[in-house]
């Protein structure tokens, strides 16, 4: 995959529907309206033994969508309702107008009141913001957010603020204003201001630290300002012996011997229709909203990757792959 997904991908208006079901007891296939795209999505691809193991040629990337069901052996779901979810990896596939989805926690029905391209940002930043913080927190516990601008920190700031907790996030200075308008008590400028320093001068301790940007230098002075029996949480990484490495040196290495002295965990997102409505809900009610910086169509798609690559983008990019 030279020069990166962006450079790799072509529309093809002779694709065919996709008829043959990893678990027919459990497959649904989607008419996609929108998906939207995440770090995984390409990061994976362009791993070269993830290829090797996983991937033929050629594929369809993402895996976030909401559209329509053609046909599901699913109890709870029938052909015209509306739905939402994640195609998995290795299976990805959403950035087409047909999804075969497998799995009964993949695919929810949309609430009334959900717009599809709202519902499309779900699959992987609302869902991995959601486990990062709803089992780990109650109301009024403290909350740090280390990348409140982007998908799953947009989405974090929201779920703390919802359950009760006191949100502290950082972001750059041209999206302090953003982070502040999802409810954010405290935004601090990581351009201008050193961030594991201001948190020790600053004596607050925190129930919970959630790391989307991978700073492990959080995690090493986490003692300063994370309660003995808070949680470290990362969700960033990249696919280096250098990070599997750094993973294994946060998660066994004894404090006695330099390890750190707080517990670390390294989140991998899990599939749940349980947490997908209950997220959706919150929309439909009116006390979430889906952050999205632009929507591009599907012969943007490459543009869009390209976007996202640079770290850059505020709250989520969706792709409209046909009308609804």
């Amino acid at each position: 995959m030279t020069g990166g997904i962006e450079k790799s991908l072509k529309v093809n208006t002779a694709a065919p529907i996709p008829t043959t079901p990893t678990n027919p007891a459990e497959n649904t296939l989607v008419k996609v309206a929108y998906s939207s795209i995440n770090p995984v999505d390409y990061k994976l691809p362009e791993f070269a033994i993830f290829r090797a193991l996983k991937m033929s040629t050629p594929a369809i990337p993402a895996g976030d969508f909401a559209g329509t069901v053609v046909h599901t052996t699913l109890p709870d779901l029938k052909p015209g309702d509306a739905v939402f979810g994640r195609s998995d990896p290795p299976h990805f596939g959403a950035l087409a107008e047909y999804v075969a989805v497998n799995g009964r926690e993949n695919v929810v029905k949309l609430p009334e009141g959900v717009s599809m391209e709202d519902a499309a940002t779900l699959g992987v930043a609302g869902l991995t913001a959601y486990q990062c913080i709803a089992p780990y927190i109650k109301e009024g516990s403290k909350v740090f957010i280390n990348g409140g601008s982007g998908g799953t920190g947009s989405f974090g700031i929201q779920f703390a603020k919802i359950m009760g907790c006191r949100v502290t996030t950082t972001c750059s200075g041209a999206n302090v204003e953003f982070c502040r308008s999802l409810g954010a008590d405290e935004v601090i400028d990581y351009k201008t201001t050193d961030m594991v320093k201001h948190l020790q001068r600053q004596g607050t301790q925190y129930d919970l630290l959630v790391d989307n940007v991978g700073s492990l230098e959080l995690y090493w002075n986490a003692h300063d300002y994370l309660k003995t029996g808070g949680i470290y949480i990362n969700i960033a990484g990249t696919a280096t012996l250098t990070h599997v490495f750094n993973v294994l040196k946060v998660s066994y290495m004894p404090a006695w011997l330099g390890g750190g002295q707080r517990t670390a965990k390294f989140l991998r997102r899990k599939s749940s229709a349980v947490d997908f409505a209950k997220i959706a809900q919150w929309i439909a009610e009116g006390k979430l909203r889906p952050v999205i910086e632009r929507i591009y169509a599907l012969g943007e798609a490459a543009e869009a990757f390209a976007r996202l690559k640079t770290g850059r983008s505020k709250g989520k990019l969706v792709i409209k792959v046909a009308t609804e």
